[in-house]
């Protein structure tokens, strides 16, 4: 039986992180995570000063810049975190890659509004010698992460269906309502990607959409399924019902996340606890491994925040290495280009394979 690791072991934390954002996912996730990981936040800036003011109090970071570009320019500051609406995270970004004490960038997903423009950032950081991440942070849940070590040591035998299951209502963030895309830009991403992470590149994806009736904005992908094939023969659905149900007064839900791996050698199937804040978990049963009976593997952890020690983790110890990060700006054009083609099936109602973007300039 594989010997399962669900948090990562830190091997940096010297580099000096510099934040730009103080939203809810800073405030309550991010600086949780690193606060925990004894990381270095030594700067923080934002749109309003006086949102970042109090969050550095809360967690004693010692500087509060005017200006994101400012706190850019400091020359203490090793990493950039941008936790920013996507419209104006690629400025940030180029301003960064011409800054000569910046080593690395931490950059929110989606990277920018269109596949085109994620893939010029692409090239410029690596025209620029940087290091640009990307933060992808379901690969490091912990059922995700144990899945991973599951299906890489073989104890599924080929997968042959996977399926990831979303009957939970997301806090949908305000610069979301000036966009023409909700939730497959902003929510099935995470569940795209760590089937990419999870069983490589899709050949095609087939995705049907409808609105959400809670959702007052304009919008045509509130509720997604998507269909993904890949080259093995298998095949996955993800699943993003973002209604839950009705959600009035005295009315009880039933929130959940739920994913399932089906193999020639075994079965395993998890929830994540992201949707009802305890955590995720995993229960697999193999041929192989565990002649054929359920084993359960727990843990204390949650996604929300101890994932996030995981994704500045890999930047970190990617500087500190002189090593490729584990979520490399390359991998997650791959990404958005799965979620372009998404959009694409949506207009159009067909499959659309993926080798109809060209990822290259």
């Amino acid at each position: 039986m594989t010997t399962i690791t669900p948090d990562v072991v830190v091997r940096a934390r010297t580099q000096r992180i510099g934040v730009i954002g103080a939203g809810m996912i800073v405030s309550e996730v991010q600086l949780a995570a690193y606060a925990e990981a004894g990381f270095d936040v030594v700067a923080i800036a934002s749109r309003t000063q006086a949102k970042a003011s109090a969050v550095a109090a809360r967690y004693g970071i010692g500087t509060v810049h005017a200006t994101p570009r400012e706190l850019i320019e400091d020359e203490r500051i090793q990493i950039l975190d941008i936790a920013f609406p996507p419209d104006l995270q690629p400025d940030l970004i180029r301003h960064a890659l011409t800054q000569p004490h910046i080593k690395g960038i931490l950059a929110q997903k989606p990277l920018a509004l269109s596949l085109e423009e994620a893939i010029t950032l692409r090239d410029e950081a690596a025209a620029a010698g940087k290091i640009l991440s990307v933060n992808q942070n379901m690969r490091y849940d912990q059922s995700i992460q144990v899945l991973s070590q599951i299906l890489d040591a073989g104890e599924l035998g080929e997968p042959v269906i996977a399926s990831i299951d979303m009957r939970a209502v997301p806090h949908w963030q305000d610069f979301l309502s000036e966009y023409d895309r909700l939730t497959l830009a902003n929510m099935s991403v995470h569940h795209l990607d760590a089937l990419r992470f999870l069983f490589g590149e899709p050949i095609d994806i087939f995705t049907a959409a409808r609105t959400d009736p809670r959702t007052h904005f304009a919008h045509t992908d509130g509720i997604v399924v998507s269909t993904l094939r890949f080259e093995s023969g298998l095949i996955a659905v993800s699943l993003e019902d973002v209604w839950g149900g009705p959600k009035t007064d005295g009315f009880v839900s039933d929130d959940y996340i739920t994913w399932r791996v089906e193999g020639t050698a075994g079965v395993a199937q998890g929830t994540i606890g992201w949707a009802t804040g305890v955590p995720s978990t995993i229960r697999y049963s193999s041929n192989i491994s565990t002649s054929g009976q359920w084993v359960s593997p727990s843990w204390d952890t949650h996604w929300f925040p101890h994932a996030f020690i995981g994704v500045m983790e890999q930047l970190q110890y990617a500087i500190e290495s002189a090593t490729e990060p584990a979520l490399t700006v390359a991998d997650n054009v791959k990404t958005m280009a799965l979620v372009e083609a998404g959009y694409r099936s949506i207009a159009e109602n067909r499959p659309v394979k993926l080798n109809e973007f060209s990822l290259s300039h």
